[in-house]
């Protein structure tokens, strides 16, 4: 069979898409043409007499590819066994049932389908991690636990006043999280399902170039990218309100297929799409400037959710009060015929509706006060735009005009509907985000933040008439959306609370700082919680990351075979007398193996072990974790 396998890579490396610069082949690529039937690939495989033989029923003088056979045998673990796998089978990673891999039958696809679980592990931009699949139908229990909810550590409260250590979550608190977010916004369904009143994001925007920080999986980024974001997605649609908003920010990159993504996700619910003119200088492409970026609106269907935007003093549109043209006349509405009373160049009231017979002049003084009618120059009586019995409800956005003639009355109105695409100059993502951000913390690494009126503009116009909303970003990056809250509330008095999640180690010099420094200045009755989720298997995958050497590596896998928590799928007792293997390894299969060997359900304390002492979880973070879910203190 082994001899096979090499005739069957010798028939692929003639077409180059299977391979990389380095001579990899591309398993999963190859698996996906045979599914799609590529009929290249056919090609190939039919000009080989041996792949023909194996592949290929012939039924009446026409050749049937066996595609299943095909996905099999490029999926079987025996084919291209590097030093690595050669390893793997012999210290005896097992199967579901126990079996050892290098004698099961089984066939597990590597490739990302839309019913697995992404779990995200990137704690610094560039680190690049294979990601762990966990198939909803085939592994729900694996799935079950993954998402349990987590004990919270390291809990401590900012205020104006200082930094306390706490082991109680106040509902007035605003909550910035560290840990997967993934496994954060699960753990917050116990709390807040069903009470988030706006989720807004800015997840990776996994772009085609260096600059992309999505980079869990290059053989199927974009699919993996999905994957990635619909876990997310259903985890958010559960902790939104009846009423309430999910706002992605997202570029061209993934913008057509997040947008179908989310369609089929909220399949009763409005989605719209905002574009957001960001960088008015443009990002040379090929063929175009890029100006822009878009703000994807998840809104409950047919239901009107989002407020009004604010329309600045000099661009109100004002125009007469007073109707004209047809239909215009007193004798088509008789309920919008009534004086408009002014004093003091100012609306202040509204008289009643004048009675048939009554035909009062333009403008008529009575006292101190003005009484203005519908009536045109030419001594036309017409009709005001509203009836008497809606009419003070736009009292407001009245004012006098001063005419030859007299007195007439305005109307323009400082809201409006938002419109679906946002040019304004504060929407700069340099000037207002990159450049804010670095007057509040001057040594910051962020490059390209949100210009916060971005952020502003998009939430605000969920929770302007919700002064007590809940508004979570699980993105959290460099903390704009806790700083626009904060915005927010100083402008209308409210007590509107953030929570913030955010899995890269940048949270501590950059989210956090940034938020208690704008709560100092704008909002110093409020207060912020920071917890971290408690690590188990994850400080192993710390020390990996961090490991140098091969002696570093030796040491770190005694350590995990002594303390941690290791997959079901491994038979311990053969990698000790594998060592000499393992030595042979190069140092980046090492770190590969021992992360392998970890059980990826325990990277962080699962609530329900709060208790066992074996997790060594203090008291102070154990009354802190009961507060935050609402269990009952022991």
């Amino acid at each position: 069979m082994t001899n096979f396998f090499e005739i069957l890579v010798e028939v692929l490396k003639a077409d180059e898409r299977f391979f990389t610069e380095d001579g990899t082949l591309l398993r999963n690529k190859v698996y996906e043409s045979a599914m799609n039937m590529d009929s290249e690939l056919i090609g190939l495989l039919l000009s080989n007499n041996d792949t023909k033989k194996r592949f290929f029923a012939e039924v009446n003088g026409i050749y049937v590819f066996d595609k299943v056979g095909f996905g099999w045998v490029v999926n079987n673990r025996q084919f291209l066994p590097d030093s690595y796998t050669r390893f793997k089978n012999r210290i005896g990673l097992t199967d579901s049932r126990g079996d050892l891999i290098s004698t099961s039958n089984d066939v597990v696809l590597s490739f990302p389908y839309k019913d697995c679980v992404l779990e995200g592990g990137q704690t610094k931009d560039d680190q690049k991690r294979d990601e762990v699949f966990y198939n909803a139908t085939l592994a729900p229990d694996e799935v079950d636990r993954l998402l349990y909810p987590k004990v919270l550590v390291g809990a401590r409260r900012y205020t104006v006043d200082g930094i306390e250590k706490v082991s109680a979550f106040d509902d007035s608190d605003n909550l910035i999280i560290k840990g997967n977010n993934l496994l954060a916004i699960a753990s917050l369904l116990k709390r807040y399902e069903g009470k988030i009143k706006c989720i807004y994001i800015d997840p990776p925007y996994n772009p085609t170039s260096q600059a992309n920080t999505f980079a869990y999986n290059n053989t199927f980024n974009r699919s993996t990218w999905l994957v990635f974001m619909k876990n997310r997605l259903e985890i958010a649609k559960r902790l939104l309100k009846k009423d309430g908003v999910l706002i992605v920010a997202i570029d061209k990159n993934e913008q057509p297929r997040l947008q179908i993504l989310i369609e089929e996700t909220f399949p009763n619910s409005d989605v719209d799409c905002i574009t957001v003119v960001h960088n008015a200088r443009g990002v040379i492409g090929t063929n175009f400037s890029y100006t822009h970026e878009y703000a994807i609106f998840v809104t409950p269907k047919g239901k009107k959710t989002i407020g009004n935007r604010k329309i600045e003093q000099e661009e109100i549109d004002w125009r007469q009060l007073r109707d004209r043209g047809g239909e215009s006349l007193r004798t088509d509405a008789r309920n919008c015929f009534y004086p408009i009373i002014v004093e003091n160049s100012e609306v202040v009231g509204f008289g009643d509706v004048c009675a048939d017979d009554e035909h009062p002049e333009q403008n008529e003084k009575h006292g101190n006060q003005i009484y203005v009618y519908p009536i045109d120059n030419n001594g036309i009586e017409r009709k005001w735009r509203y009836a008497r019995q809606t009419v003070e409800s736009i009292i407001n956005v009245l004012r006098i005009k001063k005419t030859k003639d007299g007195l007439g009355i305005e109307i323009g109105k400082d809201f409006g509907t938002y419109k679906t695409v946002w040019t304004d100059r504060k929407y700069d993502a340099s000037l207002n985000g990159t450049q804010l951000l670095k007057r509040i913390l001057p040594n910051t690494k962020f490059t390209y933040p949100k210009s916060i009126y971005t952020v502003i503009d998009c939430v605000n116009a969920v929770v302007e008439n919700d002064k007590d909303a809940i508004i979570l970003d699980f993105f959290g990056g460099s903390g704009t959306t806790g700083h626009a809250v904060m915005e927010i509330n100083k402008q209308d008095g409210g007590r509107r609370r953030f929570i913030l999640v955010e899995q890269m180690d940048y949270i501590q010099q950059d989210t956090l700082p940034r938020n208690v420094a704008v709560m100092k200045s704008i909002a110093p009755e409020a207060s912020i919680v920071y917890a971290e989720l408690a690590k188990c298997n994850y400080r192993y995958v710390e020390d990996v990351s961090a490991a140098k050497t091969d002696a570093d590596l030796t040491t770190l896998l005694e350590r995990v075979l002594n303390t941690g928590f290791i997959s079901s799928k491994v038979n311990p007792a053969e990698i000790v007398g594998a060592a000499t293997d393992f030595e042979a390894l190069s140092l980046d299969d090492k770190k590969r193996f021992i992360l392998e060997l970890l059980d990826k359900n325990m990277l962080y304390v699962n609530l329900c072990d709060l208790d066992d002492e074996e997790y060594g979880v203090s008291e102070a973070d154990k009354a802190f974790t009961r507060s935050f879910y609402g269990l009952e203190v022991k």
